[in-house]
């Protein structure tokens, strides 16, 4: 059995450890709160914008733009997005367990990373880490969403890339989020938005041209979800972060009253051996 001297310096050392995780745990709390409104306020517009372009292209019909035209390269590019700081429980490598999941070739897939944790497991793994934007999670703006969809969009223009995908956390509560992984270029339709483009009577008309509007509504589609993304993905970190440390917490309350019991055990212990040494001491006497 442990000495009471080894028990009272791990007793000690647990509960330090509890004051860090309570700490964190507030911390993250109200970064939750600040995150979880913007989440919920750009999530209308996050999905009303992918519903409407992918409506609007289903029921068009032989359109050829460049942004709609896969094939030309063989290569996809990743978007993935995840934290700069650990201690999330398994809300990173849930991320990069997704990815490499997906049935991606690693030789033909370039990483555009949002974050360390994504970026590092991914390079271990063999992955080519093709750009870099994790400082952009500790506060993701519209700014840094244009900025990442410009350099991506500007690939697949020049036929660097074939197919655009993005991968990062779906915040759908407090205590749960969901892995997503969304292909944004060449935009797929399933086979009813399919049947639905086949019944119309009369055609999708653009004004001026079809052209002009793509040029200007695909990046404007692909930056509306790369933002959204970000900001749930951000909700979605702060979120995992106060459960992981809500729950280190409560496991810290726990060793501590078991090392409690084991101190209290060892201390009466050696009270009762001190007492029987003395009794013995006194009839040895007598």
């Amino acid at each position: 059995m442990a000495s009471m001297k080894d028990i009272k310096r791990r007793k000690s050392s647990i509960q330090s450890t509890q004051q860090i995780t309570k700490a964190m745990k507030l911390v993250s709390t109200v970064k939750l709160q600040k995150a979880k409104t913007h989440a919920e306020n750009a999530n209308p517009f996050f999905r009303h914008m992918f519903d409407t372009v992918t409506d609007i292209l289903s029921l068009s019909t032989n359109i050829s733009h460049p942004y709609l035209e896969g094939g030309r390269s063989d290569r996809a590019a990743v978007v993935v997005i995840t934290s700069n700081r650990g201690l999330a429980g398994g809300y990173n490598s849930n991320i990069v367990k997704m990815v490499m999941s997906a049935g991606f070739d690693k030789e033909k897939t370039d990483i555009y990373a949002i974050g360390g944790k994504g970026r590092d497991g991914l390079a271990l793994k063999g992955y080519s880490i093709k750009s870099d934007f994790s400082e952009v999670m500790e506060a993701p703006t519209y700014a840094d969403a244009k900025k990442i969809c410009d350099v991506i969009l500007k690939s697949f223009l020049e036929g660097e890339i074939g197919e655009i995908y993005l991968a990062y956390a779906h915040f759908k509560n407090t205590v749960v989020n969901v892995p997503t992984m969304l292909k944004l270029l060449p935009v797929e339709f399933d086979e009813k938005e399919e049947s639905d483009g086949k019944n119309l009577t009369a055609p999708m008309v653009y004004e001026p041209d079809e052209e002009e509007v793509l040029d200007l509504v695909i990046p404007k589609y692909v930056t509306s979800l790369f933002y959204g993304a970000l900001v749930e993905a951000l909700a979605s970190e702060n979120g995992a972060r106060m459960q992981a440390m809500d729950s280190a917490t409560s496991n810290a309350e726990e060793m501590i009253d078991d090392l409690s019991l084991k101190y209290n055990r060892a201390r009466q212990g050696a009270i009762t051996q001190e007492l029987t040494e003395i009794i013995a001491g006194a009839a040895a006497i007598s």
